[in-house]
């Protein structure tokens, strides 16, 4: 079974995909912004600012479908420009502290709409679903 984790910004928006989708007791976040889900804002500053966004947004999708942090198995980082690795890795162990998800950057080139990065995310559900 299929069940699609939904938020009120995307429930009303014309892009067509979810969120989240858990499956097997595993949770799939789709890529997330840096972009406050609510309005639409892009994160204000450069890409530490960007990159905590896309995380808190990724971290929304996980608490909407019962998780935590902790439960996150792997991220896939997209971004326009690898040189950011240094402060994308400092962000990123800012937010997940001893927590170790397996990790992915892929410098990609243009994102679009001025977002420096995007983060994706796999999560375990466990008996969380």
């Amino acid at each position: 079974m299929v069940k699609c984790i939904e938020t009120e910004a995307s429930r009303q928006s014309v892009a067509h995909y979810s969120p989240g989708v858990v499956h097997d007791g595993v949770l799939y976040v789709s890529g997330q912004l840096p972009r406050d889900m609510e309005s639409g804002q892009l994160a204000a500053g450069g890409i530490r600012e960007q990159a905590l966004k896309a995380l808190e947004n990724v971290e929304a999708v996980l608490k909407l479908a019962g998780c935590e942090k902790k439960d996150v198995i792997k991220c896939t980082i997209y971004t326009t420009d690898g040189g950011f690795w240094g402060d994308i890795n400092e962000v990123y162990k800012g937010f997940f502290g001893q927590h170790k998800p397996a990790r992915v950057l892929i410098p990609v080139g243009d994102i679009g709409n001025g977002c420096l990065v995007e983060i994706d995310a796999i999560a375990d559900i466990g008996g969380n679903e």
